[in-house]
C-alpha cells in the first residue's frame, strides 16, 4: 500500500499466469495491496501502458511475441517517470547490466522472489525522490521567471556577474541606462565599454573603481554615485550599491551591482538649492532695504533741493548731479534687488500696455542708439491688464538694453503686442504677450540655463549687476504673469511676456504712467518719521513747494502736535512702520478728530511687512522709498485734489 492508503498500481508483462500469481501473492504477503494489469502479449502491454497511470511495471524477459528491454523502451517513450523492474527466470548477469545500463530500476529472479517487496520499495523510494527533485526544479524554474520578469520591470539597473567576471544578468533597465546590451567583455574593459565615469562626469573610471568590480572583490558598495556619458551624450547620473555573492560555503561565486537613476532628483536638488540661494539674497535685499532706502531718500532730497538752488552755469553743478546720479543708481539696484526677490512694493491698476510702450518710445530710441533700429507691432485692441506701469517700464527697459549689448555691430529689436488665449504652453486663460526680439548673437543652452540667476551676467566686468534678467523674472511672476525665451548662438534672442487679461476695464483705467503736476499748495501737511534726517529733508523740502508743514518723530508727539493744531490739517504724510504704533494706527487714532485728514503712507520696508499693517488696500496712497522730491510732491498734490484718494476714515474701513 502506498503511503497516501491507497493499492499500489502494476501493469505486469507476463504470459504464465501462475508467475504472474507469485509475483502479486510475495508483494501482498509483505503488505502491500495491489491491483495488477496483465498484458501476455505486446499488443495487449501497448494497449495498456498510458502515461504516469501505474506506480510500476514488472515485466519478463523473454516473451513470444516481445521481450523486456523493448518493454523497457516503450516504457521510457510513454511514461519515463515510472519504475521499470525486470521479473524474470532465465537473465543471466551480462542481460541484467545491459538492462540496467538500459535504464531498468532493478531486476529480479523468479527463483528468489523474496527479493522483490525491498526492489519495489527502493523503486518506489526513488520514482518518489525523482518526483520531489522534479516538482522542485519546476518550482525553482517558476522562481527564476518570475525574478527575471521582476528585474526587466523594475526601474532600478540590475547587473550580476559570476566569480570570473562574466557579466550574468544585465535587466532592461541596465540596458537603457548604459543604451546597450550585455557582453561578454572582461572587466578591465567594462568602464570603457559602458561609460563609466565618475561623479564628475569627466573622468573615466579606473578598473578598481567599478562598484561591481569592488564586490567581486569582497567589498560592499553603499549609495555611491557615478555618472554614465552615453554615445547619444544625454549624462545620467546614477547611485549605485554593489554586494558580492556568496555559495552556502561562503565562498564568494560573483557579485551584484544596483543602479537608480537620479539626474533627475539631482536636477531638483540644485533648483532647491538655487531657490534656496535666490531667497537668502532676497532676505539679505528685504533686510538692508529699509535702512538703505531712507539713506538714499535723503542724499536724494538734499541733492534736489541743492540743485534747485544752484544757477545752470554754477561750477559745483556737476558734483552735486553726480551725487544725484549715484544715489538714483543705488535706489534702481535696491529696487531690482526686491524685484528679483519679489518682495518690492506694487501699485497695480489698470494698464493698456500699448499707450505705455507709445510713451516710451521715444526714450527708449535714446537708449538704444542710432546704430539699432526699433520696431514696434502693436497687437488689435490689446486687453487691458492689472499691472504696476513702473516696473512694466523696467520690465522692457532691461529687455531693450540686454538686446543692445547683444548687438555691437547693430541690428533690429522689435516690440511686439498681442491677444493670447494660452492652451498648451502656459496654463489655459487669456494673456496679453509683450514680446522683445532682437537680432544679435543669441544665447547657448547653457546660458540661457541660468539667464534668470541673480548676479549671473555674460558682460564684462563693471558693465551690468547681473541682475536685469532675474529683476524682470521677479516683477513678472510678482504680477502673476509668466516668461518665455527662446535663443540660440548666432539667430538672436526672443522673450516673451504673459500678463493676465482683466476680463472688463473700468471707466477709469488709466492708459499708461499717469502724469500729475507737483505744483506747489498752501495746504496743511503733518510730516511724521522716525528718522531725523528723513524728516528734516521732506520737511524742507514740502515747505520748497509751498506747503505749511507740522512734523513729529514719534507717534506720541503727532498726536500731541496735531491736536494743539488749531487750523485743519489736510494730509498726514507718515511712515508705515514706527516705534510702537504703525502709520495706520495713528492714522486711525486721528480719525475721530481729523476725519477729512487724507494719507499718504511711506516706508522702506519691502511687502511683506507693509502687507502685515494692512497699508497696501485699495485707494491708499503709497510712496516706496527712496523717492524723489518731485514723486513725493506728485503724490501729495494728487493725493489732495483727487476725490477718489480715500481719506482716513476711508482707508481704515
Amino acid at each position: 500500500m502506498r503511503p497516501d492508503g491507497r493499492s499500489l498500481q502494476i501493469l505486469h508483462l507476463e504470459d504464465d499466469l501462475n508467475d504472474q500469481e507469485l509475483v502479486r501473492a510475495a508483494l501482498e504477503g509483505e503488505g502491500y495491496a495491489v491491483e495488477v494489469t496483465l498484458a501476455m502479449r505486446r499488443r495487449e502491454f501497448e494497449r495498456a501502458l498510458a502515461p504516469d497511470a501505474y506506480d510500476l511495471v514488472l515485466s519478463d524477459f523473454n516473451l513470444p511475441d516481445f521481450d523486456g528491454l523493448s518493454a523497457l523502451r516503450l516504457v521510457q517513450e510513454r511514461s519515463p517517470n515510472t519504475p521499470f523492474i525486470l521479473v524474470s527466470g532465465t537473465i543471466g548477469e551480462e542481460a541484467a547490466i545491459q538492462s540496467l545500463r538500459a535504464g531498468a530500476t532493478d531486476y529480479v529472479l523468479k527463483n528468489r522472489l523474496s527479493a522483490l517487496p525491498p526492489a519495489v520499495r527502493r523503486a518506489l523510494a526513488e520514482a518518489d525522490e525523482r518526483c520531489r527533485r522534479a516538482e522542485a526544479e519546476q518550482e525553482l524554474q517558476r522562481e527564476q521567471r518570475f525574478l527575471r520578469a521582476v528585474l526587466e520591470t523594475i526601474e532600478a539597473g540590475i547587473a550580476a556577474c559570476n566569480e570570473r567576471g562574466t557579466l550574468t544578468l544585465f535587466n532592461r533597465a541596465a540596458r537603457e541606462l548604459h543604451g546597450r546590451a550585455a557582453e561578454p567583455l572582461p572587466p578591465e574593459r567594462w568602464a570603457e565599454h559602458y561609460d563609466l565615469y565618475r561623479a564628475d562626469g569627466k573622468t573615466r573610471m579606473s578598473t578598481q573603481e567599478i562598484p561591481l568590480v569592488q564586490a567581486l572583490g569582497g567589498a560592499s558598495v553603499r549609495n555611491a554615485e557615478m555618472t554614465i556619458v552615453p554615445g547619444d551624450g544625454r549624462s545620467r547620473t546614477i547611485l549605485v550599491s554593489a554586494e558580492p555573492l556568496t555559495d552556502g560555503a561562503s565562498r564568494r561565486i560573483g557579485a551584484v551591482v544596483a543602479m537608480q537613476d537620479i539626474t533627475e532628483r539631482k536636477s531638483l536638488e540644485e533648483q532647491l538649492r538655487q531657490a534656496q540661494k535666490m531667497e537668502a539674497v532676497g532676505r539679505l535685499a528685504g533686510g538692508v532695504a529699509h535702512d538703505f532706502n531712507n539713506l538714499l531718500g535723503v542724499i536724494l532730497g538734499y541733492a534736489e533741493l541743492q540743485l534747485a538752488d544752484m544757477r545752470p552755469d554754477d561750477p559745483g553743478r556737476g558734483r552735486i548731479e553726480q551725487i544725484h546720479r549715484s544715489a538714483e543708481r543705488g535706489a534702481s539696484l535696491t529696487r531690482q534687488l526686491l524685484a528679483f526677490s519679489r518682495k518690492q512694493i506694487l501699485e497695480p491698476r489698470e494698464l493698456n500696455v500699448d499707450a505705455l510702450l507709445h510713451d516710451m518710445n521715444k526714450m527708449l530710441r535714446r537708449l538704444i542708439g542710432e546704430d539699432i533700429e526699433l520696431v514696434t507691432r502693436h497687437g488689435t485692441a490689446v486687453w487691458p491688464v492689472r499691472a504696476d506701469a513702473g516696473q512694466i517700464e523696467q520690465i522692457v527697459m532691461n529687455l531693450v538694453v540686454n538686446s543692445r549689448d547683444a548687438m555691437p555691430d547693430g541690428g533690429t529689436i522689435t516690440i511686439e503686442t498681442a491677444n493670447v488665449d494660452a492652451e498648451c504652453t502656459l496654463p489655459p486663460g487669456e494673456y496679453v504677450m509683450i514680446a522683445v526680439t532682437d537680432t544679435g548673437t543669441g544665447m547657448s543652452p547653457e546660458v540661457r540655463a541660468q539667464i534668470f540667476e541673480p548676479f549671473f551676467t555674460t558682460k564684462d566686468s563693471g558693465h551690468g549687476t547681473g541682475l536685469g534678467l532675474s529683476t524682470v523674472y521677479g516683477i513678472v511672476k510678482q504680477s502673476g504673469g509668466h516668461i518665455v525665451v527662446d535663443s540660440e548662438p548666432g539667430r538672436g534672442t526672443r522673450f516673451e511676456i504673459f500678463l493676465p487679461r482683466i476680463e472688463e476695464a473700468s471707466a477709469g483705467a488709466v492708459e499708461a504712467a499717469p502724469s500729475v503736476s507737483a505744483r506747489a499748495g498752501g495746504e496743511t501737511v503733518v510730516v511724521v518719521d522716525d528718522e531725523p534726517m528723513v524728516r528734516e529733508m521732506l520737511c524742507e523740502s514740502l515747505r520748497e513747494f509751498g506747503y505749511r508743514v507740522l512734523d513729529a518723530g514719534e507717534v506720541g508727539e503727532a498726536l500731541e502736535v496735531c491736536r494743539r493744531h488749531d487750523g485743519p490739517i489736510h494730509l498726514l504724510l507718515t511712515d508705515v512702520v514706527l516705534p510702537g504704533m504703525s502709520g495706520r494706527e495713528l492714522a486711525e487714532r486721528l480719525a475721530p478728530e481729523r476725519p477729512e485728514m487724507k494719507i499718504v503712507f511711506m516706508s522702506g520696508y519691502t511687502d511683506d511687512a507693509i502687507v502685515r499693517r494692512g497699508v497696501l488696500a485699495a485707494g491708499v496712497a503709497f510712496l516706496q522709498k527712496p523717492f524723489t522730491l518731485v514723486a513725493m510732491a506728485r503724490k501729495v498734490r494728487e493725493t489732495l485734489d483727487d476725490a477718489r484718494v480715500s481719506s482716513r476714515s476711508e482707508a481704515s474701513r
